[in-house]
């Protein structure tokens, strides 16, 4: 199916998963759908395998949980951050390096203090190759560290392949 993207959320200067600055991270960018999920769009290098060709498990779990985790910031009027409490993955397919691949997350459960979520690696084949499942703590920022964003370049950052759709 398409999709039309609504909002691209920002990217850090060293998270490991969006940092920009990060030359080991995987400099994932996260576009908000307007099916109400989020999209995060990245290219696995060689530094982030296990074995040869194949995307590190822990990896796998790390951009599932991320995208998971900021599922909660789509359209909110106050910023919550998502702090993990548990997540679960299942692994069903090897993911490859050096291929965009795409990761789809929504909210599957809301309450005052926590939520829970749900996302997938999706191949370029259309296959999922894992599937996470997460619960949450909704914080704002300055509960969870001492964050400065101009410091820490947390900004939108436009990209010239940035999409206006995409098909899932």
């Amino acid at each position: 199916m398409r999709y039309q993207i609504r909002k691209k959320q920002p990217n850090s200067r060293m998270c490991l998963v969006c940092g920009l600055q990060n030359s080991l991270g995987l400099a994932a960018s996260f576009y908000e759908l307007d099916n109400g999920e989020l999209l995060a769009i990245f290219k696995p290098r060689p530094e982030h395998q296990s074995y040869p060709g194949r995307l590190h498990g822990g990896i796998v779990s790390t951009i599932l949980d991320e995208t998971i985790g900021r599922a909660i910031m789509i359209g909110q009027s106050r910023e919550y951050w998502g702090v993990t409490v548990e997540i679960s993955v299942r692994f069903k397919k090897p993911v490859p390096l050096d291929e965009e691949l795409h990761v789809i997350a929504r909210i599957t459960g809301d309450s005052k203090r926590f939520f829970q979520g749900s996302g997938e690696i999706i191949l370029a084949d259309g296959n999922i190759a894992a599937e996470g499942r997460g619960k949450y703590m909704k914080l704002p920022l300055d509960k969870i560290a001492d964050f400065n964003a101009q410091e820490q370049d947390w900004q939108v950052v436009p990209r010239p392949d940035d999409p206006e759709f995409v098909d899932i």
